[in-house]
């Protein structure tokens, strides 16, 4: 029951795809010059699966929960491999060896 209560205190992340009118650009050429996409509301975004608009403010939620994702995710890749175990440090090059070649010990 308790840990049912704690996840309604979670905002619901919705899938997002690109605009099938714009494709994701925000804009359609009109006649003259660009027009404010009108199917996705200039975001370039929609609901993924249904196609619909979001509000203003629900984008701007959902487009900033991605952001965060993919920020999280660019901070773990900078950070570069770690190691997990023997085998992968076995693996790297130490520089160790005859002319800076790997030695194992073996």
């Amino acid at each position: 029951m308790k840990n049912a209560q704690a996840h309604s205190f979670r905002k619901a992340r919705i899938e997002l795809e690109h605009c099938f009118t714009c494709k994701g650009k925000a804009v359609v050429q009109g006649v003259f010059y660009e027009l404010v996409c009108c199917d996705c509301n200039g975001s370039g975004w929609v609901m993924a699966g249904s196609g619909l608009m979001l509000s203003t403010d629900e984008l701007v939620t959902q487009l900033s929960l991605r952001l965060q994702q993919a920020q999280r995710e660019i901070e773990v890749l900078q950070r570069g491999p770690t190691l997990c175990g023997q085998a992968e440090y076995y693996q790297q090059n130490n520089r160790r060896g005859a002319g800076g070649s790997n030695y194992t010990g073996d």
